[in-house]
């Protein structure tokens, strides 16, 4: 998989990319990350990427010609064709079904905007798709380039030391957060691991963490709970778990009391 971005500061997207997962994706051949700076690409003593918004209002906003050419020469340098995202904002919320979506395609091109955006021209006519984080401003698209990359990288095949982590993350599957997971020692100040967990009964194992997947979701994130599509079995689960927590004095979540 090949991913192009288009920043200011393109190398800043690829340091944060070398690490971790993704460096490794890197290195074991499953992806290429290319930078392009519009500052390369613009005319002038000054290379001048951007210019005060029509209209009057504070800000600059990133001009037409530089992106253009930007994207022509990303272009000229492989034929394969890119699917063009600018990170904004305004776009479609980042979620799993889009990352999963993104990483079968074989080459995504990742628009970085500075200052108050980019010309709109550019963006109807170039952009394929507008993707937002959060609902949240940051100074500039290269940090979200950089969690897009890393969240499409870990999907693909080979990534990962064992891909099954994968499979069990949160939001993958049926959309359910992740159970709670622990490692040693045993017991520690700040507590005790499930006895379940060290039972060596793998169906108990099993079902406690689905119980849990179910509880976190309905605790933290109800709206991604369609309890309604629950299997019988899942929604005993869940229903145990909600008496457990009560017991335990929680208040109310998801809209129960």
């Amino acid at each position: 998989m090949r991913f192009d971005i288009i920043s200011l500061f393109p190398e800043f997207v690829a340091q944060l990319a070398a690490h971790g997962v993704v460096g490794r994706a890197g290195e074991r051949g499953l992806l290429s990350i290319h930078g392009w700076n519009p500052r390369d690409h613009a005319e002038g003593n000054y290379r001048r990427v951007d210019d005060r918004p029509f209209g009057g209002g504070p800000g600059m906003v990133m001009l037409i010609e530089p992106l253009c050419a930007t994207l022509a020469a990303m272009r000229d340098d492989d034929p394969a064709s890119a699917h063009v995202v600018y990170l904004s904002p305004q776009g479609r919320p980042l979620t799993q079904a889009k990352v999963r979506e993104l990483a079968a395609r074989p080459r995504i091109a990742l628009l970085c905007g500075r200052y108050e955006g980019v010309d709109e021209r550019l963006l109807q006519a170039e952009v394929d798709e507008e993707i937002s984080i959060g609902d949240y401003v940051l100074s500039g698209g290269e940090l979200a380039a950089a969690v897009l990359i890393d969240a499409v990288a870990r999907l693909q095949e080979g990534a990962l030391n064992d891909a099954e982590s994968a499979v069990q993350d949160s939001f993958e599957g049926d959309g359910l957060l992740d159970c709670p997971h622990y490692t040693r020692p045993v017991t520690h100040a700040l507590g005790t691991v499930p006895e379940v967990l060290l039972s060596g009964n793998h169906a108990a194992i099993a079902r406690w963490r689905r119980q849990q997947s179910l509880g976190r979701t309905w605790l933290r994130r109800p709206d991604l709970l369609d309890e309604a599509a629950l299997s019988k079995a899942d929604r005993a689960l869940l229903e145990a778990f909600r008496a457990d927590w009560r017991h335990a004095g929680g208040a109310s979540a998801g809209g129960d009391a």
